[in-house]
């Protein structure tokens, strides 16, 4: 029997979303209207609204609702914003964006993933997100700059490429460092450079390539 993906929606919603401090009801609506199973495949579909990350490709997840939402609500994304989905994954968080933003470019640099994303986006009800193929190191200059860059993965590091696409006055968020010490944080873009605030505690799993180099210890 095949779980009932429209109840279980509003379950999440109501039991991940709303119990972490997400109040906004664009992003509650985008979640609720982002059928959350088309962005994964097979039988995978019937785990879509359990409170966990799950991983969709070696080293690669789609993360739970909860954190992600909480960092949606945190983009503040406006209607008039062009976003930066870096490592879309399967697409789900780029749908999301889609629902609140004027248009998306959900960049992935794993070819199963990104014909994945771009099958489900099809299947939804958003047309405003195109799926970009690429280092996600590299970001995505064709369409720079960008308003908002969010980045679905813990980071070590904001690549300079990426730093780069970011308008003066637009915003990057991600979740920054591993384990007990990771936090989302926002940085704007100031006078052409990057500055950051802590926002709350977030873990995420890595995103590949992000992690930052050895320093030397003489």
């Amino acid at each position: 029997m095949n779980p009932d993906f429209a109840v279980a929606r509003r379950r999440m919603v109501d039991g991940q979303v709303r119990t972490v401090d997400v109040t906004d009801m664009r992003v509650l609506e985008a979640f609720l209207d982002t059928p959350r199973e088309l962005f994964l495949a097979g039988q995978d579909a019937a785990l879509a609204y359990v409170d966990l990350d799950l991983e969709i490709a070696p080293g690669r997840h789609l993360v739970a609702c909860g954190p992600l939402a909480r960092l949606v609500q945190a983009a503040a994304v406006t209607p008039n914003d062009v976003v930066l989905d870096v490592g879309c994954g399967s697409g789900y968080s780029a749908c999301i964006f889609g629902h609140l933003a004027n248009s998306v470019i959900a960049l992935e640099e794993n070819a199963a993933l990104a014909d994945a994303a771009e099958a489900a986006i099809a299947e939804s009800t958003i047309s405003n997100v195109a799926v970009v193929r690429g280092p996600l190191v590299d970001g995505w200059a064709a369409e720079a700059p960008f308003d908002l860059v969010f980045i679905g993965g813990a980071i070590g590091v904001i690549p300079e490429a990426i730093a780069n696409q970011i308008r003066d006055g637009g915003r990057l968020i991600a979740v920054e460092g591993q384990g007990g010490a990771a936090v989302a944080k926002q940085w704007l873009k100031q006078d052409g450079r990057l500055v950051g605030r802590r926002l709350f505690n977030c873990a995420l799993p890595a995103m590949p390539g992000f992690a930052k180099k050895p320093e030397f210890v003489f």
